[in-house]
């Protein structure tokens, strides 16, 4: 599928992590159509063990039993997801978030369940059983579901076609495949013949690879295969993590384009980790969920909502909604970054990059530990004109300037259009 901008979205896993239903994924599909359509967000996305009828937590429970149907393939657990019963599917759920006018996406592990290996049972379209094509010797450091498949196998190609002819059938609009991204180049051969299988589908279907770190030096087989990549392990809310972003996506940035997005992963605002706590927040300051959404904006990343939707509090929802940095995730162009160093005593980092509408945008980073105020002139942008630039998140212009000034916070972002003056 041709993504022209980063997709935008909510996936499950930050607040309910295995064990999301039916009725909530309804409830923010809900939420988003009413309050967030608006502003470009339409996909929801259902994250791991669906198929699990006993998941209840974040946690895996070990060699669990799944629901299967006939031919090898996971189906949903109708205990979760009751408009699945009677042989339908995620047909129902998709019907019912396509009514919204928004789109629908499901997680799945690579490979063939366990289950279906055991049992032996057959394979969709082929004379060969899931004994046959599994590489038993390929299996996921931390969940037990899945034996690989072996793209040598006769019947391989069968299994994955089946696969995404189901995902077809039910309506599926995203799938988020897991193992899959940072393991290379051992399942790279798998890789392959799973994008081929979802391309010849027919249907157009967004491919997100995780969990990352993705390797930098596999970018060009992940844009020939993907959508997405998810350049980290699972993302939090610790500053920690945030800072380490930085790097990821200077390494990175140049790799963004239509059709193929580096992945900073999920952005952790609001109510989350719901199996915790009912009333559990994300723990980042509103300094830092700026920072967060600033970076993944001109960085240009996917942008999938972590927190329950039916639970934005005003801060928030105003974070997601802000037009104008919305814009430049859509509309930043040779996205790069120009320097990072100390300054009065803390360290700023200056990201730039052209407006595909008209104009530059400057970022900056105070990621250090002090408040900062500061000029940085134009000139380093190779800007020589005097100019007017407005910050994206207040509003405020500086008319007919030759310098930006800023003042920052700890942890904070200002981010910038400059056009002629």
């Amino acid at each position: 599928m041709q993504t022209l901008t980063p997709p935008m979205g909510w996936n499950s896993w930050d607040c309910y992590g295995a064990a999301v239903t039916e009725d909530i994924v309804r409830q923010n599909a809900e939420y988003m159509a009413r309050n967030l359509k608006q502003y470009g967000w339409e996909y929801i996305v259902v994250d791991i063990q669906w198929s699990e009828p006993e998941a209840k937590s974040h946690e895996y429970n070990p060699f669990t039993e799944l629901c299967m149907d006939e031919y090898s393939r996971l189906i949903p657990a109708e205990n979760r997801f009751p408009s699945s019963k009677g042989g339908k599917g995620f047909g129902p759920l998709a019907e019912y978030v396509h009514s919204l006018g928004l789109k629908f996406g499901i997680h799945i592990m690579r490979g063939i369940p366990r289950q279906a290996v055991h049992r032996n049972t057959p394979v969709l379209g082929s004379e060969y059983t899931a004994r046959e094509i599994a590489k038993t010797a390929s299996i996921c450091a931390w969940n037990t579901d899945m034996y690989g498949v072996d793209p040598e196998k006769e019947g391989a190609r069968e299994y994955y076609e089946s696969l995404f002819s189901l995902y077809a059938e039910w309506g599926v609009d995203f799938i988020k495949c897991d193992d899959i991204a940072r393991e290379l180049p051992h399942e790279e051969s798998e890789l392959v013949l799973l994008s081929e299988a979802l391309r010849g589908c027919g249907r157009e279907m967004v491919l997100s690879l995780s969990p990352g770190p993705a390797l930098i030096e596999k970018a060009e087989l992940y844009k020939q295969t993907a959508n997405m990549w998810r350049i980290t392990d699972d993302f939090w809310d610790e500053w920690k993590l945030l800072y380490n972003m930085f790097e990821r996506c200077e390494v990175w940035a140049g790799h963004s384009g239509a059709g193929h997005w580096p992945d900073a992963d999920m952005l952790p605002v609001g109510a989350i980790k719901q199996d915790y706590s009912p009333d559990n927040r994300t723990a980042f300051t509103i300094e830092e969920q700026r920072t967060m959404m600033t970076l993944w904006s001109i960085f240009r990343s996917p942008l999938m909502i972590g927190g329950e939707l039916t639970k934005l509090d005003k801060d928030t929802l105003e974070l997601l909604t802000n037009k104008d940095i919305l814009d430049m995730n859509k509309n930043a162009r040779h996205s790069h970054q120009v320097w990072r160093r100390m300054t009065g005593g803390t360290e700023l980092i200056l990201w730039v990059a052209v407006c595909s509408r008209g104009g530059t945008y400057a970022v900056v980073f105070n990621a250090g530990e002090k408040a900062s105020e500061t000029e940085i002139s134009l000139a380093e942008l190779e800007i020589y004109d005097p100019v007017s630039a407005a910050e994206l998140w207040s509003g405020e212009k500086q008319e007919a300037t030759d310098r930006l000034k800023i003042k920052l916070s700890p942890h904070d972002a200002a981010a910038f259009i400059i056009l002629p003056a």
